[in-house]
């Protein structure tokens, strides 16, 4: 997956969307709500938008694979995977209230689509748990949300190269210091963590190459400049 590049075909999340509906709405509603097609419309419009270059449809896309390979460690991987398409749904990175906005989002349509209110509670706990990635002990939809979204710091070098270089393009508008000031502050926050990952796949699979990554990043954006 290119990573920061937009889907241009949205066939396949667009199915994924109608499935998740039909898996998250009670088999008596599936019938009478509403056409949940417009509500994949209005998503894919806004994880399209063009300030974006990280928290695009590719990421959704990514963060949708993710979770169905922690799907198994879920209470309500309907719940989760809801989550994952309202998560960002609203994003300007130069605002620190998107994930609320997102939440309340979910929370308008997810009981039109036919969503009962404990499921829709849950999908937007779980939204506004992207704020801090720290799930409580035992909130396994929490720990397989926050993993698959985490999961981007644990790929290749050159993955990962590119995963940094869309973020930094997101933040374009603020300055070179800043931007590596303010960069290398989360990184040293991510590093004291005492677990990037909750689930046991994300423990074994992502936590050391995650961790190499993050530490590489942070070594390249706090050397001393060059004289040369």
């Amino acid at each position: 997956m290119d990573i920061g590049t937009p889907h241009t075909d949205t066939t396949d999340l667009r199915a994924r969307w109608r499935a998740t509906v039909a898996e998250a709405v009670a088999p008596a509603d599936h019938d009478h709500g509403p056409d949940p097609d417009p509500y994949a419309d209005r998503l894919l419009a806004a994880w399209a938008e063009p300030q974006r270059r990280y928290h695009t449809t590719a990421h959704l896309a990514d963060v949708l694979a993710r979770i169905d390979v922690l799907a198994p460690y879920a209470a309500d991987p309907a719940a989760v995977r809801l989550a994952a398409w309202f998560h960002d749904a609203v994003y300007r990175p130069d605002r620190s209230e998107n994930e609320e906005r997102s939440a309340a989002l979910a929370e308008r349509a997810l009981p039109e689509l036919g969503v009962d209110a404990a499921r829709t509670a849950e999908v937007a706990r779980l939204v506004r748990l992207t704020v801090t990635h720290d799930p409580a002990p035992g909130d396994t939809d929490g720990e397989v949300l926050c993993d698959a979204d985490l999961a981007v710091l644990a790929g290749s070098a050159q993955a990962y190269a590119a995963y940094a270089a869309a973020v930094r393009d997101e933040y374009g508008f603020v300055p070179d210091d800043a931007f590596r000031a303010g960069r290398a502050a989360v990184l040293r926050q991510l590093l004291d963590l005492p677990r990037l990952f909750r689930t046991p796949h994300g423990t074994a699979h992502w936590e050391a190459p995650a961790r190499a990554n993050l530490a590489a990043e942070l070594a390249t954006l706090t050397a001393p400049p060059s004289h040369e």
